[in-house]
């Protein structure tokens, strides 16, 4: 496109998430091989599901850029993080990076407010919804592996917890959706 309708700021910035969302699903892929590994076949399933969501994501900041006439750039993604000790810990690493990616979204609404960029303020304000999706997601997960492993006899509650992950969804609820009746 002859048109560039984004600044370079605003373009620079978009590169960075969507190499950012390449590394989420990196991330998701590793850990899902870690959960595969260790016989947890459900959780695995979740993982490679987010992990494909991840890569969604990706691709979505790369049409909106090109779409506003901007250029894409690809950059190498840095290697996921180590294995997680536990599934707890895979849980709390997974919400640390969605908490983290908020965070940089944010970032790229605060600077379309600031220059005025509606179309890319309004692009911005789906993944707000999503990442407010995702955290509680995973703050849901964490409570159900707590109620789990809290009582472990022949880790029967971890295998149910397995079996939940692969029917679990990959979306949460947010407050300002529900229906009150």
């Amino acid at each position: 496109m002859e048109n560039k309708r984004i600044s370079d700021a605003m373009e620079k910035m978009l590169n960075e998430q969507m190499t950012r969302e390449a590394y989420q699903a990196q991330v998701y892929l590793s850990y899902g091989c870690w959960a595969e590994e260790n016989s947890f076949a459900g959780v695995s399933e979740f993982l490679y599901k987010h992990m494909q969501e991840e890569r969604n994501h990706m691709f979505k900041f790369v049409k909106y850029i090109l779409d506003r006439g901007g250029s894409v750039t690809i950059e190498a993604i840095k290697a996921a993080p180590k294995n997680p000790s536990d599934i707890g810990d895979c849980l709390q690493k997974i919400l640390k990076h969605e908490i983290d990616n908020s965070k940089e979204i944010d970032k790229i609404v605060n600077l379309a407010h600031k220059e005025k960029d509606w179309a890319s303020f309004n692009f911005a304000q789906w993944f707000v919804k999503e990442q407010i999706e995702e955290e509680s997601l995973i703050n849901e997960l964490i409570d159900k592996y707590t109620i789990a492993s809290k009582e472990v006899k022949d880790n029967a509650n971890l295998y149910e917890m397995d079996k939940d992950f692969a029917k679990a969804s990959h979306e949460a609820t947010v407050p300002r959706e529900e229906k009150i009746q």
